[in-house]
C-alpha cells in the first residue's frame, strides 16, 4: 500500500498508521506547495463560531468522541474557512496535542478566553458543559454588540444624510440664488449674507475641509494607539454625554459576563482577571481590572480597586464584595451581568426614541434656516415694492 496523510510530524503518520493495522516501512515527507491567500479578517462570524461550540457540546454531551466530533463538524459545516479550520484542529489532536492546545493554534478565531475555558473543560472532565456555557457567552455579548450597533446606527446615518444635504445646498443650490441676488443693487439681510460666504467658502475649500476630516479620523486612529491616546479617549468615551452612560452600562455587563463565566468553567481568577482585562476593549476598564488582579496576589478583596477605579456603579463593588464573602462570585457576577443587559435593552430604546425627534428637529431648523435666509431678500423687495 502507498498513500499521502496529512499529519504534524512522521512520527504521528507511523502512530495513525499503526492504529489501522498498517505496517510502516517508510515515511517520506512530500514539497510543500506555496500558496498566496489573501483575506480580510477571518471569514468565520460570531453566529458560525456559536453554532459550531453549541453542535460541539451537544455531540460531546452525546457520548462521541472528541475526534468523531470534528470530523463530523468539519463535514457538515457550511463556512469553508471554518471547516479547513476544524479540520486542522482534528489533524493536531490526531497527533497528541490537547484539544485546547489544538484550537490555540487559531488565535483569530478561537481566543484567548476560549482556550482558557476549554483547557479548564478539559481538566475538570466537564467539556460538554464548558461550551454550552461558551456558545450562551458568545450569542449573549452578540446580542449585546447588535444592540449598541443599532442604538448607534440611527444617529450616526441620520446626521451624515443631514451633512450631505447641507454640503449640497451649499454647493450647488445657494450659488444660484447668489447669482440672482446680483441683480437686485441693494444690500442683502445679514443671515442672506452669511449663507452666500459661507457657501463660497465651502465651494473653494471643498477639497481642503475633505482633507482636513481625514487628517482628524487618520489622526485619532494613531493616537489610539498609544498607551496614552487610546487610555485618553476611551476615558472620554465614557464620560461622553448621552452615549456615555450606555457604554459604561455595556463594559460593566461584558467584564461581569467574562469574567463570571471564566470563573464558573474552573479558570482561576488571576487568569480570569487576566483574559478579562486583554477582552475589555477599554483602556480605563483594562486598568480597573489588573488593578483588582494585583489586589487579589496582594491577599486583598477584588472589590476595592474596582470602587477606587470609578468606573464600576456603587451596586456592582457591592454585589461583588458580597459575593467574595459568601464563596459564590460567579453566581453574582452572572446575576450582574444579566441585570445589566436588560439596563442596555432599556437604555437603547429609550436614547432611540429620545435622539429621533432631536435629529429631525436639528434636520428641520438647519434647513429651515437656509431656506429662510434664501428666501428673505426676495420677501425684502416684495415690501419695497409695496
Amino acid at each position: 500500500m502507498s498513500g499521502v496523510l496529512e499529519a504534524e510530524n512522521q512520527r504521528a503518520v507511523i502512530n495513525r498508521l499503526r492504529e489501522q493495522g498498517i505496517m510502516v516501512t517508510s515515511v517520506t515527507a512530500k514539497a510543500k506547495s506555496i500558496e498566496i491567500n489573501i483575506s480580510f479578517g477571518t471569514g468565520i462570524t460570531i453566529k458560525d463560531l456559536a453554532i459550531f461550540t453549541r453542535q460541539f457540546s451537544t455531540m460531546i454531551n452525546s457520548g462521541l468522541p472528541l475526534v468523531q466530533c470534528l470530523d463530523i463538524l468539519g463535514t457538515q459545516t457550511e463556512n469553508p474557512r471554518l471547516c479547513k479550520i476544524i479540520n486542522d484542529v482534528k489533524q493536531d489532536v490526531e497527533g497528541g496535542a490537547t484539544f485546547a492546545e489544538a484550537l490555540g493554534k487559531h488565535p483569530k478565531v478561537f481566543d484567548q478566553l476560549f482556550v482558557n475555558m476549554v483547557q479548564a473543560g478539559e481538566v475538570g472532565g466537564i467539556l460538554d458543559v464548558i461550551l454550552m456555557r461558551l456558545a450562551d457567552y458568545i450569542e449573549k455579548s452578540e446580542a449585546l454588540r447588535k444592540k449598541i450597533k443599532s442604538a448607534l446606527m440611527y444617529p450616526m446615518t441620520v446626521s451624515i444624510i443631514a451633512l450631505s444635504i447641507v454640503v449640497l445646498l451649499l454647493v450647488k443650490v445657494v450659488p444660484t440664488f447668489a447669482q440672482m441676488f446680483q441683480g437686485l443693487g441693494q444690500g442683502l439681510p445679514k443671515p442672506t449674507q452669511i449663507l452666500l460666504d459661507l457657501s463660497e467658502f465651502t465651494q473653494n475649500n471643498i477639497l481642503y475641509i475633505l482633507g482636513f476630516i481625514i487628517l482628524v479620523v487618520v489622526g485619532i486612529k494613531q493616537a489610539k494607539k498609544t498607551p496614552k491616546g487610546r487610555l485618553f479617549f476611551d476615558r472620554l468615551t465614557l464620560n461622553a454625554p448621552v452615549f456615555g452612560i450606555l457604554i459604561r452600562k455595556v463594559a460593566v455587563a461584558k467584564f461581569t459576563r467574562t469574567l463570571g463565566t471564566l470563573i464558573s468553567s474552573g479558570v482561576s481568577i488571576i487568569e480570569g482577571l487576566s483574559i478579562t482585562a486583554k477582552t475589555a476593549g477599554n483602556k480605563v476598564l483594562e486598568e480597573a481590572i489588573n488593578g483588582a488582579k494585583v489586589s487579589i496576589q496582594g491577599g486583598e478583596n477584588i472589590s476595592t480597586p474596582l470602587k477606587a477605579s470609578n468606573v464600576f456603579p456603587p451596586m456592582v463593588t457591592s454585589m461583588i464584595s458580597v459575593g467574595e464573602e459568601t464563596g459564590a462570585l460567579d453566581e453574582m457576577l452572572i446575576k450582574i451581568a444579566d441585570f445589566y443587559d436588560q439596563e442596555v435593552d432599556t437604555a437603547v430604546d429609550g436614547l432611540t426614541a429620545m435622539i429621533e425627534p432631536l435629529l429631525m428637529a436639528f434636520l428641520g431648523v438647519v434647513i429651515g434656516a437656509v431656506i429662510i435666509a434664501l428666501f428673505m431678500p426676495m420677501l425684502q423687495m416684495t415690501n419695497m415694492i409695496k
